[in-house]
């Protein structure tokens, strides 16, 4: 796809530093999950290596100010692109934390209360995105600030002339969603390579791909109900007509090859061939009208989560071959010969006669929540569990039984505002 002139006057792309290709290539890492308990206490004492002396208080005497202990208002919170770590966004600040083991890693407090509505990492790596929020917001609204932490400070920034609804990052783009357009930007120079008008998207809706050398992005087309798939590498453009009511809800697995997308209504879950625009699978969430918050892939692409309105996260069983998606789907995933399949009405013999709704297919497992708090979801690195965070500041760690399904385990709950008092 050409790259697209600059357009005047909208955005303008401002520099503190004349690239950020030095501060790219000499990321630092947030230590990786500890992938038995034998390793743990060693990835813990790695920690230093990430964020020397900017894990906790900073000094007094700095631009920032001291910790205060009380419980900070949530403004957002995000998972990273491989969901081992979540990002919240506070009215002071923004805090960052690690799934499995729950921890916090480190907390950024800023002098004057500043809030920040939209915190996207990148990675495990220092270089975050960074959009203020709240009654007393950092950063201007229509700004997108480039953090080093490392560095404790903004290296870049890219403004524009209406209120950014959120970013989205890839080790070598930049993404920023406004109500009615989509800017992609080299992340090495924050040079705009491309522009996209969208139907109002006041949810900043956008989705991208995280597979080195694929890049897809996902956003609202230009009708109701429609959704734009753009493959980058091959230049292609696909429009989907995904529903008939408004898209409330999507989201792209890992190598940008599925999209699953819900509506409005909150009945029903699409999962999409990116490529040619096919349907593979519908399930049902429900029978009455719902929200939904978030919808997460497996890295497998073997499972599907979906949140909402109604407290209950559901995880359904995914009938594709992922390795070719031109056959739609086959008759179960890889290595899921012991999975349960979806349950669906003992109707469904007659499903030509009567409504959809009796042959639709149902969650295998599901976890119960508090109802009327808004809840996100993603699968977590140890097998068959699922990460679950609230803007309640709640963190739930749960497992499934593949074989079984129905009501999920509780492994851990924890509330990520409040400071630790042991």
């Amino acid at each position: 796809m050409a790259a697209i002139p600059h357009p005047n006057p909208n955005p303008n792309p401002n520099f503190l530093s004349p690239m950020l290709q030095p501060y790219l290539e000499q990321q630092q890492q947030f230590p990786p999950d500890p992938p038995d308990e034998e390793t743990a206490n060693e990835t813990a004492n790695e920690s230093h290596m990430s964020f020397t002396n900017n894990s906790i208080v900073s000094n007094p005497n700095s631009n920032q100010g001291l910790i205060d202990r009380s419980t900070p208002a949530l403004l957002h919170v995000s998972f990273n692109q491989d969901y081992g770590c979540f990002a919240a966004g506070i009215d002071r600040g923004f805090r960052i934390y690690n799934c499995d083991p729950f921890r916090e890693i480190f907390r950024r407090d800023f002098d004057g209360n500043g809030g920040i509505g939209a915190v996207e990492m990148l990675f495990r790596c220092n270089i975050l995105a960074l959009v203020g929020g709240g009654d007393s917001p950092q950063y201007p609204l229509n700004k997108v600030m480039i953090w080093d932490d490392h560095q404790s400070r903004c290296i870049g920034e890219l403004s524009f002339r209406s209120e950014v609804r959120g970013v989205r990052l890839r080790r070598d783009r930049i993404v920023v969603v406004l109500e009615q357009k989509i800017f992609v930007y080299n992340f090495a120079d924050l040079k705009l390579l491309h522009q996209i008008e969208t139907i109002a998207n006041p949810k900043g809706l956008c989705a991208v791909s995280h597979v080195a050398g694929s890049f897809v992005l996902v956003c609202p087309g230009l009708q109701k109900g429609q959704v734009r798939v753009e493959h980058y590498a091959s230049k292609r453009t696909k429009f989907v007509m995904a529903h008939d009511s408004r898209i409330a809800c999507f989201t792209l697995s890992q190598d940008g090859n599925l999209l699953a997308t819900a509506s409005t209504k909150g009945t029903l879950v699409r999962i999409f061939n990116t490529h040619d625009g096919t349907l593979v699978q519908e399930v049902r969430r429900g029978a009455d009208r719902a929200e939904i918050y978030s919808l997460a892939f497996s890295p497998t692409a073997h499972w599907l989560a979906v949140s909402s309105d109604k407290g209950t996260v559901h995880v359904f069983s995914l009938k594709i071959n992922a390795e070719n998606l031109g056959n739609a789907r086959s008759s179960s995933p890889p290595g899921s010969n012991s999975a349960v399949t979806s349950p669906s009405s003992s109707l469904s013999f007659i499903k030509g006669v009567l409504p959809k709704y009796f042959s639709s297919e149902w969650s295998v497992a599901q976890f119960r929540l508090i109802e009327g708090s808004q809840y996100i979801v993603a699968f977590g690195h140890q097998k068959n569990t699922v990460v679950i965070l609230g803007l309640d500041g709640s963190f739930y760690r749960c497992k499934f039984d593949p074989a079984t399904g129905g009501e999920m385990t509780q492994l851990e709950y924890h509330n990520f505002l409040k400071p630790d008092e042991s």
